[in-house]
């Protein structure tokens, strides 16, 4: 793994403390908003008013992708038996969390969580508890950095056994020529036969979600980059996609009694894939 790793930033070797900027959006703490949570900054919900003015459901997008996480989660743990997850670009705890879900389907289950934010940091130390037969723990890492991730993911995850990768809403932070689609190889690479990937972005299906994105990005100490849904379909190659296939993210196994026709339009899909 020693060619995966790049060496950290100056602000990456920095004290979580030092690293934290109020004065500026971050998308941790914007998305917070957009689910109605309280650990953001004025910064945070200015930017994350901006965008519903402009596109009003980004808040419904906020939420599906939320549930997602659950029915994905609940799908690895139950139809698949996966009991390791390693959940890169966490953001900030809130109801529902990979470990919550897991461990109440299977108290034995482990999860590393990944993220760079400062604030998700103390949230997650204070917030993100396991089960005493599982195991819960955190990396302050960016997720450019495969490397390290996958280094300190052993401490807590047995890499000979299948893993589920959960990546929502974090790709989109990396523009095309950062190449995100071999960072995904990469990860996918590390872990066994019989892992798992889900992942949830935002397409640019919408020119108004496009404009809202493009404002949100000229305020915002990080861009977030939208993508055709093919391109985002790409991330599974190499992958056997379960059913339903990379789909709109409200229909993707929707819970009984609901579908597409109980919310509206989504500019986001998801979906899940087994490496064989």
């Amino acid at each position: 793994m020693g060619d995966d790793r790049q060496p950290p930033d100056d602000r990456q070797r920095q004290p979580p403390a030092d690293r934290l900027r109020t004065d500026v959006p971050h998308s941790a703490r914007v998305w917070n908003y957009l689910l109605g949570g309280k650990d953001n900054y004025p910064a945070d919900a200015e930017a994350g008013e901006m965008i519903i003015q402009a596109f009003p459901d980004i808040a419904s997008i906020a939420r599906d992708q939320r549930a997602f996480l659950a029915r994905a989660v609940r799908f690895l743990t139950g139809e698949a038996g996966i009991r390791q997850f390693l959940d890169i670009g966490t953001g900030l705890p809130t109801a529902n969390n990979t470990h919550e879900v897991a461990q109440w389907m299977a108290p034995e289950s482990r999860v590393v969580y990944v993220d760079n934010d400062p604030l998700v940091l103390t949230h997650a130390r204070a917030l993100l508890t396991s089960t005493p037969e599982g195991a819960c723990a955190y990396v302050d890492a960016d997720v450019r950095d495969t490397g390290r991730i996958i280094e300190e993911a052993a401490r807590t995850l047995d890499l000979r056994r299948p893993v589920g990768l959960m990546l929502l809403g974090i790709l989109g932070q990396l523009p095309d020529d950062e190449d995100p689609w071999a960072l995904v190889a990469r990860l996918m690479a590390a872990l066994p036969s019989g892992s798992h990937l889900a992942l949830a972005d935002g397409t640019d299906t919408s020119d108004t979600m496009t404009r809202a994105i493009e404002a949100y990005n000229a305020h915002s100490a990080s861009a977030y980059h939208l993508r055709d849904p093919d391109r985002i379909a790409a991330f599974f190659d190499g992958l056997e996609v379960v059913e339903p296939g990379v789909v709109r993210t409200s229909d993707w196994r929707p819970d009984p009694g609901r579908g597409s026709q109980d919310t509206p339009p989504s500019h986001a899909v998801s979906g899940v894939g087994h490496k064989p």
